[in-house]
């Protein structure tokens, strides 16, 4: 069994990474996650890896599509508006079908907002962010080891569907310190050759990479091709956890760090006598619709949480087709939900008054 080693949030994401087979990082500081650029400053040249801060997060980003093109496993990390610089060259090299990866720990917006924790980059991270019909593949953590298996998978999933997948975690997963275990490890000679990938060109013919298609035609049938990549991804890429949802009537739904807090208080609900439970997207693109389709008959009421002013809400109100009453508790700008006003809200739904405890 690996050994359990205490780590802070952003320095076990990007431990991960270079577990994971990645040599190469592109970035540039932004609070609240630069002890991952700080912390591959330091490890990837003890691996033969590069580290490289750019100008900017412009510059980054299209540092990462040069170095994804030859099929090197490369990492990115930022935050919130960090990641908006980045949305054109992310359009780019999911257009040109690019491997990596990109971690996002989110802060409170719009605009430069605040650099406490958030999950407001929601639509941003699941509706492609840049211009054209793409997406990335999302994998929102709750806790450290979760987030640390996400950043293996992470490279993986990358790799088997040439498509970027973004790591959604927050300030609170960032900065929070726990125990984690590093379950494998991945030499990057091992990998499979990239056949697509450019360089090394001698005996066969050269590749080209490009997201340029001046017939109309050629880049619908582009489209179409990354249509049904999208679709064999949600096919069989879909995942969620259900927690003590077997018998449950009451059900609060939320992902990352919000959800860790809704299992405090399912905990205190059950003490009441209240059946509650559970429902938690892993993957936010592709979204478990399913499993609500599942549940939603034996439920009497869901409560709806995020640390935002109301997007995830709108995958959920899909997946239910108003078969069940929502409600809603969000917030913004650095403000955390506690469980106490998740007990609140359910007793009020209940018509039922009591405590925290």
């Amino acid at each position: 069994m690996a050994e359990k080693i205490l780590m802070k949030g952003n320095e076990a994401l990007a431990e991960a990474a270079v577990r994971a087979g990645c040599r190469y990082f592109f970035g540039y500081p932004i609070t609240p996650q630069n002890e991952i650029p700080e912390y591959m400053s330091r490890r990837l040249p003890e691996v033969g890896g590069v580290y490289l801060q750019a100008e900017s997060e412009v510059s980054a980003i299209n540092m990462v599509f040069g170095a994804a093109g030859t099929g090197a496993r490369v990492l990115i990390s930022s935050s919130s508006p960090g990641i908006s610089l980045m949305q054109e060259g992310l359009s780019y090299i999911a257009g040109a079908e690019l491997p990596c990866v990109i971690i996002n720990v989110v802060r409170g917006g719009p605009g430069l907002g605040g650099i406490l924790p958030a999950q407001s980059d929601y639509f941003q991270a699941t509706r492609g962010g840049g211009h054209g019909d793409y997406y990335l593949i999302v994998l929102a953590p709750h806790d450290l080891q979760e987030a640390v298996d996400l950043v293996m998978l992470a490279f993986e999933l990358a790799d088997k569907y040439r498509n970027p997948v973004m790591v959604f975690a927050d300030g609170f997963l960032g900065q929070m310190m726990e125990p984690v275990e590093f379950k494998k490890e991945v030499d990057p000679s091992t990998l499979p050759p990239k056949e697509w990938a450019v360089g090394e060109a001698k005996g066969r013919e050269r590749n080209l990479i490009k997201t340029l298609y001046l017939d109309p035609k050629e880049l619908e049938a582009h489209n179409l091709k990354l249509k049904r990549k999208y679709e064999e991804i949600t096919q069989n890429e879909v995942r969620y956890e259900t927690y003590m949802m077997d018998d449950a009537e009451i059900a609060i739904t939320a992902y990352g760090t919000s959800a860790r807090i809704a299992k405090t208080a399912i905990g205190v609900l059950r003490k009441k006598g209240i059946k509650a439970g559970l429902i938690r997207p892993i993957t936010l693109f592709p979204f478990p619709y399913k499993v609500y389709e599942e549940f939603v008959s034996q439920l009497k009421y869901m409560l709806v949480v995020e640390m935002s002013m109301g997007q995830f809400i709108h995958d959920v109100e899909f997946a239910v087709k108003d078969k069940i009453r929502l409600g809603f508790l969000g917030h913004a700008g650095g403000v955390t939900p506690t469980y106490e006003e998740m007990i609140d809200l359910i007793l009020a739904e209940l018509g039922k008054e009591g405590d925290h405890a």
